[in-house]
């Protein structure tokens, strides 16, 4: 046997070996109902731990590959061809192989553990169901014309919603634009992700602010991103910290959260939000403006948008109706310079031909009826609730060993604990206590912190939320 595992590669020795067997398995050099060598001879062999060999052998045996009997050895299955002699896809392979990685283990445990009914579900970034505007939907459901066209639609989204979103945003964060800046999409998520495929490639470096949403989402190491970190304090992300990292690294593309900013809750400082387009302007570079929460300001006072600063065009903004109305109605949308709209736009009909006319209908009715402004006051007053409610038990249940800054809007609160804690401990204590929450490492490059979401949960579910985690904090002690 020439063949040897790449010490240098990322990718783990067993699994080389494994890899290896099997392509000798498919090109014939093994064949049905042969035996592999020993584990201790293809040790020797390749020079590595019995160990190493054992689970690349459990790894071929997991896969159907091969037969491990006690005693007797390891042997290529008989039946690895079936009758017809086609084998079954190594979907076990594919999916390890895939370019599109997948989200945290930790992250999909947090979302399939919070489905339960008994859960106090602390970690979902949505609204509850009592802040969804029910009577206003059931009244435009009932007034819902029949003799709507079902085709396609245009490659931007229906018109009408766009001029209604168009309205919407110079109303409430006085962007000035127009329908044909405007693209529909399945809420901020998809927004985000056509961005990254589309107007980025493979070994561009871009710069995400720490801690953050985004430096909890997989697409930029999909798409072969570098991505560089912006700490944010008290004051959002400091413009400074771009300077030095465009000097080492030549940043392509600045991803912001502004406002309320999803974990911390920061609004970013207007001295701030206008440095970061003094740099824009000067080093070409854009800025995506993630703004899902700017409208849930408890005191009403919506900050001013980098969007409605932008005099050069050098600022992608993204909004949804997620955050404020619901999220399933995957309502989002991009504003930006007419081509870069129609080259999203293209790459969005080559993925769904365009959105659904359905939700379109919906959100224009909506935004474009009287209640909106009204819903939109009653949820900041509701959330404001929930808020304290998330608030006033850590203080309560807590104290000393958390601290943190009460946000003034959005659904995020950032608490750190004053004690060395392991994240992972902590989070498995309070899943069997039935509380779900995100722990910081999802968040941030640091541990010891906590997202807490209080848009999902009424008053007194919160209470008892915090109570849980208070006692599996308790119980690490």
């Amino acid at each position: 046997m020439n063949w040897r595992p790449d010490r240098a590669s990322k990718k783990a020795i067993y699994k080389q070996i494994a890899e290896y067997i099997e392509s000798c398995i498919s090109s014939g050099a093994f064949p049905p109902d042969s035996m592999l060598p020993s584990e201790r001879t293809l040790a020797a062999e390749l020079n590595v731990n019995r160990s190493t060999v054992v689970a690349a052998y459990e790894e071929l045996q997991a896969l159907g590959i091969v037969e491990r009997k006690k005693g007797s050895g390891t042997r290529v299955s008989s039946s690895i061809w079936g009758i017809s002699r086609k084998r079954i896809p190594n979907w076990g392979r594919y999916v390890e192989d895939g370019s599109f990685l997948p989200n945290l283990p930790l992250v999909q445990r947090i979302r399939s553990e919070a489905l339960r009914t008994d859960f106090v579900n602390l970690a979902s970034g949505e609204l509850a169901p009592s802040l969804f505007p029910s009577e206003d939907f059931q009244r435009i459901l009932a007034g819902m014309p029949f003799n709507e066209h079902l085709g396609y639609d245009h490659p931007h989204g229906n018109e009408r919603l766009r001029d209604a979103i168009a309205a919407h945003v110079h109303e409430y964060r006085k962007i000035s634009t127009d329908a044909n800046s405007i693209l529909i999409t399945s809420g901020a998520q998809q927004a985000l992700h056509l961005i990254v495929q589309c107007l980025l490639k493979p070994g561009d470096a871009v710069a995400i602010e720490d801690p953050s949403y985004s430096y909890s989402l997989p697409l930029f190491q999909s798409a072969g991103l570098r991505t560089f970190l912006l700490p944010v304090d008290k004051n959002g992300a400091n413009p400074d910290d771009l300077v030095e990292l465009h000097k080492k690294h030549r940043i392509r593309m600045v991803f912001l959260n502004p406002y309320y900013q999803n974990p911390t809750g920061i609004v970013l400082s207007e001295a701030r939000r206008k440095r970061f387009l003094e740099l824009s302007s000067e080093y070409g570079i854009p800025l995506i403006e993630d703004d899902p929460y700017s409208l849930t300001a408890f005191d009403g006072n919506v900050h001013q948008t980098l969007k409605s600063m932008d005099e050069n065009g050098n600022v992608l903004y993204i909004s949804s109706l997620s955050k404020i109305v619901a999220s399933g109605l995957r309502i989002g949308w991009i504003v930006g310079p007419e081509q870069v709209i129609q080259r999203l736009a293209d790459a969005k009909q080559q993925i769904d031909f365009g959105h659904s006319i359905f939700p379109q209908w919906i959100a224009y009715q909506f935004l474009d009826s009287p209640t909106f402004s009204s819903h939109i006051e009653k949820l900041r007053q509701e959330l404001k609730k929930q808020e304290y409610a998330l608030s006033s038990s850590l203080n309560e249940l807590l104290g000393s060993k958390v601290s943190f800054d009460s946000p003034q809007g959005g659904i995020h609160l950032w608490c750190k604990v004053n004690q060395p804690v392991d994240d992972y401990r902590l989070l498995e204590e309070s899943l069997k206590r039935g509380v779900a929450f995100v722990p910081g490492s999802v968040l941030s490059s640091q541990s010891g912190a906590i997202r807490f979401t209080f848009g999902r949960g009424e008053e007194e579910v919160i209470r008892e939320g915090i109570k849980r985690f208070a006692s599996a904090l308790e119980s690490l002690e």
